[in-house]
């Protein structure tokens, strides 16, 4: 148990994508695939607009209903968008993380939570074993969940307050790093967690100062926690 500012932390969670490693990675390695299929990323972002918003209701299949919403937008088979989504995105970008590199001292951040007794989770939008193989960060969490498979995308509150349920930790005693405002901060906070903003290019974010802690590199958040 670590104490800052005398707010207790048991337990330390993470975004992946842009928290822990940079998005610039990714970017621009998909942009091939993005642009061979940009009808169906525009209809993938639209429907992730609609689905990320914090009243949209629980749906018990979620990859059913993303399908659902892209192919209004298609004007095409629902089976069809749903194999074609989880054969290019889902399944086809994750061997894009073999090559991508962490934050410096990320890794090094991690470890020194662990050897600090805190308990570790990862909380992501999207699904999380094999890019975490691929990013050799298997092993490490007692919790990893993907809020698609809990059925409500951040900012809801639910996949945090699952997240906490399945770390064995009070939400009053956790905090959760991301790099989004509206999504990663916003949903811990509504959950009752403490939230770390990593901003590692200095730029001025709207609402960041409703972040409890904001850092541009990972010495100075295993600093504020330890």
């Amino acid at each position: 148990m670590r104490k800052e500012g005398g707010v207790k932390f048991d337990g330390v969670a993470f975004d992946l994508d842009g928290t822990l490693y940079p998005n610039y990675q990714f970017y621009y390695r998909v942009i091939p695939l993005a642009l061979l299929e940009w009808r169906l990323f525009f209809a993938f972002n639209s429907a992730r607009k609609v689905l990320h918003a914090e009243n949209h209701p629980f749906h018990k299949d979620f990859y059913e209903l993303q399908a659902e919403l892209m192919a209004n937008i298609l004007k095409q088979n629902q089976r069809s968008v749903k194999e074609k989504t989880e054969r290019l995105f889902y399944r086809g970008w994750e061997p894009l993380f073999q090559h991508i590199a962490l934050y410096p001292f990320a890794r090094e951040t991690l470890n020194a939570f662990r050897d600090a007794g805190l308990k570790l989770g990862i909380l992501s939008d999207f699904p999380l074993p094999n890019k975490l193989r691929n990013l050799k960060l298997e092993g490490i969490w007692d919790a990893a969940l993907c809020s698609e498979e809990i059925g409500h995308l951040k900012p809801s509150p639910q996949p945090f307050l699952e997240l906490e349920r399945q770390l064995g930790v009070p939400a009053s005693r956790l905090l959760y790093v991301g790099n989004s405002v509206r999504y990663d901060v916003r949903g811990a906070k509504k959950a009752g967690m403490k939230a770390a903003l990593i901003n590692p290019w200095f730029k001025p974010k709207q609402n960041a100062n409703n972040a409890d802690f904001v850092f541009t590199d990972y010495r100075a958040l295993r600093e504020y926690v330890l």
